[in-house]
């Protein structure tokens, strides 16, 4: 007998496997999650939380958590190097959608997740400081194999572990190294008065002359914002030991000492900061298997990819949901991560190639090309409305959140 709804092994607590936890609770699936820190700490900056991801979340009953943490995003405003505006687009269900898009810490966006869990399924369902060392399975089970030397058994494993998937490497021994994008990113958040529309997502200039996203993730009752920044600029390579380092200052502002905008003082909000962290901007080439019998990959295990476009969390999520309804609909697990992997790897891997070449920003590179890095006189007279939003809504249908695939008002 295939013990098909015994209790399901989750290794990493972050968005990806909280969200399963939630997911199969709400089918009434026992699960576990083993993550490997022994404690959770704040982490991260912003996240972007598109309306498809907004779906799944509050099908779990938790937008209104989420609201009380985040901003509402209204729009999205794209401007090159010397301030000009170059396209702006309603977002979330002020585009029409159904669902909202939301801007929040990522901190706040886990402590929400992991609150749910340990409320619903109970404190005995997160094991702390299990780091997973390796899985085997026999014809009806799964055994992971920790760090602590435990050995917890279950009809099927979820692999959440992220970008560094222990878990990854045991079916992918011979992977590469992560692929480096050339690119480096400085990451902050800065407490001030809000800009432009006070739920604007921005994003500013190209890469190659130095390039910034903007937006707000947490109102203040004195009228400020925690406001997230991104700065990515060119490099030529990256060590290992990057990852989320402290950041320096000097190494980045000077491509930013002129954008004094009337709309927003970039040094400054530099400047201001109540840290900056650096990353090398790195991905994994896309695989042709997330499933392996009773093992699945979920989250940044399966599909690492570069954080544009605001789809690593969003296709997690996602994940999530599938990974949960496919259990629960098939007798056999092993048919219901196989049914998971065809349904959900072609288009997710298309997505991480996407954001190597065409993320949502390329609306900006594009006019730079058009306008040789100069500024303009008139946006139309060098590209129209309908070509900047043809830009934007590719990606979309490539990401699977158009207004089609989420549901909504085009006429909102």
């Amino acid at each position: 007998m295939d013990n098909s709804k015994s209790e399901i092994l989750i290794v990493g607590g972050g968005i990806g496997g909280l969200t399963l936890a939630l997911s199969l609770h709400a089918e009434g699936i026992a699960c576990s999650i083993f993550e490997s820190v022994p404690d959770f700490k704040p982490l991260g900056v912003g996240i972007n939380l598109l309306p498809h991801a907004l779906r799944e979340l509050s099908a779990l009953g938790l937008e209104n958590e989420l609201r009380s943490f985040g901003i509402e995003a209204r729009e999205f405003v794209y401007y090159n190097r010397h301030g000009q505006k170059i396209f702006v687009e309603p977002c979330g269900r002020y585009a029409g959608y159904d669902y909202p898009h939301f801007s929040i810490h990522r901190a706040d966006l886990h402590q929400v997740l992991l609150e749910a869990v340990l409320d619903r399924l109970g404190p005995q369902a997160v094991y702390l400081d299990h780091p997973c060392l390796e899985v085997e399975q026999t014809k009806y089970s799964v055994r992971a194999h920790f760090e602590n030397g435990v050995t917890r058994e279950g009809s099927i494993l979820i692999a959440a572990d992220g970008f560094h998937s222990a878990i990854r490497r045991q079916f992918y021994p011979d992977e590469p190294a992560p692929q480096f994008g050339g690119i480096n990113m400085w990451r902050g958040v800065t407490r001030r008065r809000p800009f432009l529309s006070g739920a604007s997502v921005t994003r500013i200039g190209t890469v190659a002359k130095g390039k910034m996203m903007i937006y707000p993730i947490r109102q203040f009752e004195d009228g400020t914002q925690l406001i997230n920044w991104v700065a990515e600029q060119p490099r030529e390579g990256f060590k290992q030991n990057d990852w989320g380092t402290h950041g320096h200052i000097e190494d980045f502002i000077g491509v930013y000492q002129d954008w004094t905008f009337d709309w927003l003082d970039v040094p400054e909000l530099i400047k201001n900061a109540n840290f900056i962290l650096e990353y090398p901007m790195v991905d994994r080439d896309p695989v042709s298997r997330w499933s392996f019998e009773r093992v699945a990959l979920m989250g940044d295990a399966a599909h690492p990819m570069y954080p544009r476009g605001g789809n690593g969390g969003a296709q997690a999520i996602l994940d999530a949901s599938i990974l949960a309804g496919l259990i629960s609909s098939n007798e056999n697990p092993k048919v219901a991560l196989q049914t998971y992997e065809h349904q959900r790897l072609k288009d997710v891997n298309e997505i991480v190639l996407t954001n190597r070449t065409q993320p949502p920003d390329y609306i900006i590179e594009h006019v730079d090309l058009l306008t040789n890095g100069e500024p303009f006189k008139n946006i139309e007279d060098i590209i129209s409305v309908s070509e900047l939003a043809a830009i934007s809504d590719r990606y979309k249908e490539v990401a699977k959140y158009s207004l089609g695939d989420v549901g909504g008002n085009l006429e909102v």
